[in-house]
């Protein structure tokens, strides 16, 4: 689980419901052949949510005439999904990052926090950061990015629901509808002063000369909540000037982690309320803080890049040796 990435080069967007059914179903004639609850596990990314994720299971079903609710994660609640599935790599961070302040003497309430997205990933961050006392103050598109001094509330938290379901890729309307704050076109994040700053949109969105940007607002911690959010160029730039950051690999790994209870559930044929998923996410976020703790000390400075590389690569070989060499 969660060990690769795949996907197709379909673009959604001006796709009508019917078009992206057909080709969920048409992209799960092939892809049956090679998935299963005990083979290779498909959850959603980018462009793909609940609604990608049902139609796609459905053809599964129509195929291989058997339920395996284990085979997709991210399902909905009324056909096998859990509950905070949709949240949990936002919420999942955000608890990663609470411990990283934690650990060095630090607080998340009242700080600031500079978001990139507006996705299902920011989503989820922008909510618990805020749960936590943390006050969100951007959120990022390819058009550009919103300024929100004010910080974000229930309710505009609530609308970056409605950017996402209108298709239409955009952040520049939340200027429209909530007066006080600012959309910048073209421009990145990055460049707004914070506290914390957490990439949360796609793949290398964090580059050399938006590292600089934010080392010089001196900010308490850098994570990325995005697989791959930074450049190795802007990583190499945060361990350099001992800058509080961790990677992708560790900070969101609350969504796979959350697949995996999904998955749980599907197989022990139960339903965990709320409170229980979340009680099993925050431990296990805390579990893969501590790993990251113990192998990347360097110092007064922790590493979390070489702590989760190493923590990963000890539990593999530990696995290896005890199995002989086969």
């Amino acid at each position: 689980m969660g060990g690769g990435k795949g996907g197709s080069d379909f673009a959604p967007r001006g796709k009508s419901d019917a078009e992206i059914m057909r080709f969920c179903q048409a992209f799960m004639c092939e892809l049956y052949k090679v998935i299963g609850p005990d083979m290779d596990v498909p959850a959603g990314d980018i462009g793909v949510g609940g609604r990608e994720i049902g139609y796609l299971f459905g053809m599964y079903k129509k195929l291989t005439s058997q339920f395996h609710g284990a085979t997709l994660t991210g399902k909905g609640l009324e056909w096998g999904g859990s509950i905070l599935r949709p949240e949990a790599t936002g919420f999942g961070a955000l608890y990663f990052v609470n411990h990283m302040l934690k650990t060095h003497g630090l607080d998340i309430k009242g700080k600031t926090v500079a978001i990139s997205g507006f996705g299902n990933v920011a989503w989820g961050a922008a909510k618990k950061a805020t749960e936590l006392g943390a006050k969100v103050i951007t959120i990022s598109g390819p058009d550009g990015y919103i300024l929100d001094e004010a910080g974000l509330d229930a309710e505009k938290i609530e609308y970056m629901l409605e950017l996402r379901a209108s298709g239409n890729d955009i952040c520049a309307p939340y200027a429209d509808e909530f007066p006080g704050s600012k959309f910048f076109a073209g421009k990145k994040p990055w460049e707004a002063k914070a506290d914390i700053y957490l990439p949360c949109a796609t793949q290398n969105e964090l580059n050399g000369n938006d590292a600089d940007a934010i080392l010089a607002n001196k900010p308490l911690c850098v994570a990325e909540v995005s697989n791959m959010g930074c450049t190795a160029e802007a990583v190499n730039k945060f361990i350099a000037a001992n800058q509080l950051f961790a990677p992708g690999k560790a900070v969101n790994a609350g969504g796979v982690a959350t697949s995996g209870l999904e998955m749980t559930q599907n197989s022990m044929r139960i339903s965990w309320t709320g409170e229980e998923v979340d009680q099993k996410l925050h431990q296990i976020m805390a579990g893969i803080h501590e790993q990251c703790v113990k192998y990347g000390k360097e110092g007064n400075y922790i590493n979390y890049v070489k702590g989760a590389n190493v923590a990963g690569f000890m539990k593999v070989a530990h696995a290896m040796m005890a199995q002989g060499i086969v």
